[in-house]
C-alpha cells in the first residue's frame, strides 16, 4: 500500500483573486505584449493576435490567442495556454509550464506572485511563442 499525502490549500478570496488579476494584467500589458506581440502580423498559417489571462478555479492561466490564416478555416480563433499559476497556499503559487503534449508541469513550486512574474520574464519555457 502506498502512502498518499493530500495537500489542502486555502482558496483565494475574491479580493485576493482581484489583486492577482490586476498584477497579472499589468504584467501582460506592460511586459509580455510589448516584448512578444508588439504588432499583429497576419500570415497564411496560425498567427498570434492577443495575450490574455483568466481564472479557472484556483488557477490563473496565461493564454495566447491565435487566428487561422489557412484558407479552409480563415479567421477562426483559438487559445493556447503557455504558463499557469496554481494557487498553492497563502500568497504562494506553483509556476506551471504547458508541454506540447498537453500536460502541465510544475517548474517552480511555492513562489510569491512577484517571484513568479520575474521568472516568466527570463525563462523561455513559460513565455509566449513568437
Amino acid at each position: 500500500m502506498t502512502d498518499q499525502h493530500e495537500t489542502w490549500a486555502r482558496t483565494l478570496s475574491k479580493e485576493g483573486k482581484a489583486r492577482v488579476t490586476a498584477r497579472c494584467e499589468d504584467f501582460i500589458a506592460g511586459v509580455l505584449v510589448p516584448r512578444f506581440l508588439p504588432e499583429i502580423r497576419p500570415t497564411a498559417f496560425n498567427y498570434p493576435i492577443a495575450l490574455t489571462g483568466r481564472w479557472r478555479g484556483s488557477r490563473y492561466s496565461f493564454v495566447q490567442r491565435y487566428r487561422s490564416g489557412f484558407s479552409e478555416n480563415a479567421g477562426e480563433e483559438f487559445d493556447v495556454g503557455f504558463a499557469r499559476l496554481d494557487h498553492a497556499t497563502g500568497e504562494r503559487f506553483d509556476l506551471m509550464w504547458h508541454r506540447h503534449t498537453g500536460q502541465w508541469l510544475c517548474l517552480h513550486p511555492r513562489l510569491t506572485l512577484a517571484e513568479a512574474l520575474r521568472v516568466m520574464e527570463t525563462e523561455e519555457l513559460v513565455q509566449p511563442r513568437r
